[in-house]
């Protein structure tokens, strides 16, 4: 295939509906995209209600704004309004509920906040405003992570004294294992995520079938990508295989991209723990920038909070990012909560689950319990 159009392909999918029908059977399966990617591309296709109701597909913490917890959003705020400091973020960041409001309303009290499309954009500002301190508010899985790391090295070779970033970068594996390891949640595999793996690869991830006897396969983020990694999960089952596939063969490698990961190891080293949203403390599941590089670390050069904020008691994004829910099952969901006035990240970021259900018609309790009572 080389557009985009056959990927969407309506007699390929119906096809593939049909066998993956016909190997399901009478057997009910639970599957977990871990992507945020994937979830919006199952509920903007309607692809959950093309699979048989024996499969039910659950959303998982792939989305890195979301799983950012409010206390580091504080933190950011913190930064932003301190005299004589630029602070530059993505979009989708500017929105995240923090104790005191978002990096918007922060924007409207004076701050000198910007949108950039990159973490290079920020360093072009600090070089264009050498008499401001600019910090980056770096977010993200491993996808995102190689271009921070690229803007710290080009920083030390333009010898920029003004520049620094808040690391919030986080790990793809440890909050799958910390989801596997979850009391109330039973899965049968997993839809890997694509853009992490276009860095990491496939080998990160074969605890999930050696330790914890679950399939994965890593997913593309068209229709018929979701529908070919469903139909291959359940072959992995039906013939007694339990291991990690490579679907989105046309984008990720087996071993990843070597030189990100050696860029990441010269300019990043694991947090000893970090806070996720819903998930709690994880060990070396995030980040920080490595001591080699400290001169460009916000967490150094300024005084934060650092203070761990609890979630809004209305708020269940943890639920809904271990997939123990569904984002209609929530209390606030479409009503207090809604894109326009977020409570928490899941209904923020282009990623959330809730903005899947929202923006893509799943506003209605009737229609999702219509679709749980033909699963039952």
């Amino acid at each position: 295939m080389k557009f985009v159009d056959e990927f969407r392909d309506p007699a390929a999918a119906r096809a593939l509906v049909r066998s993956i029908t016909e190997l399901a059977g009478d057997d009910e399966f639970k599957f977990m995209e871990v992507c945020g990617g994937h979830t919006h591309t199952i509920y903007r296709h309607g692809i959950e209600h093309l699979l048989p109701p024996s499969i039910e597909m659950v959303h998982g913490p792939g989305c890195p704004v979301c799983v950012i917890p409010m206390g580091r959003v504080d933190d950011a705020m913190s930064l932003a309004e301190q005299p004589g400091v630029i602070f530059a973020t993505f979009g989708d960041m500017m929105r995240v509920p923090g104790s005191r409001g978002n990096l918007i309303e922060a924007k409207a009290r004076g701050a000198d906040i910007r949108f950039v499309y990159s973490p290079l954009d920020s360093l072009k500002i600090a070089v264009d405003n050498p008499d401001k301190q600019v910090v980056f508010f770096a977010v993200g899985f491993e996808t995102t992570a190689p271009s921070t790391a690229v803007t710290l090295v080009r920083a030390r070779q333009m010898r920029v004294t003004n520049f620094s970033i808040l690391c919030n970068h986080v790990t793809i594996v440890p909050p799958i294992k910390a989801i596997l390891e979850s009391p109330d949640l039973r899965l049968d595999g997993f839809l890997g995520p694509g853009h992490v793996s276009t860095v990491v690869g496939l080998r990160p991830y074969r605890f999930v079938p050696d330790v914890y006897g679950k399939p994965m396969v890593v997913a593309g983020f068209e229709p018929l990508d979701i529908l070919a990694s469903v139909h291959m999960l359940l072959q992995q089952i039906r013939e007694g295989r339990c291991e990690v596939e490579n679907q989105y063969i046309r984008v990720v490698r087996p071993e990843g991209n070597p030189q990100a990961l050696k860029l990441m190891a010269e300019t990043f080293a694991l947090r000893p723990h970090f806070e996720w949203r819903g998930l709690g403390f994880i060990s070396q599941s995030a980040l920080r920038v490595h001591p080699d590089y400290a001169e460009f670390d916000a967490e150094e050069r300024f005084s934060m909070p650092g203070v761990r904020v609890a979630d809004p008691k209305a708020c269940q994004c943890g639920e809904v990012l271990k997939g123990v829910i569904k984002p209609w099952e929530c209390k606030v969901f479409g009503t207090a909560c809604t894109p326009e006035t977020p409570i928490g990240t899941c209904m923020v970021s282009p990623e959330g689950a809730c903005a899947a259900y929202y923006n893509f018609g799943r506003l209605h309790r009737e229609t999702a319990q219509l679709v749980g009572r033909r699963r039952a």
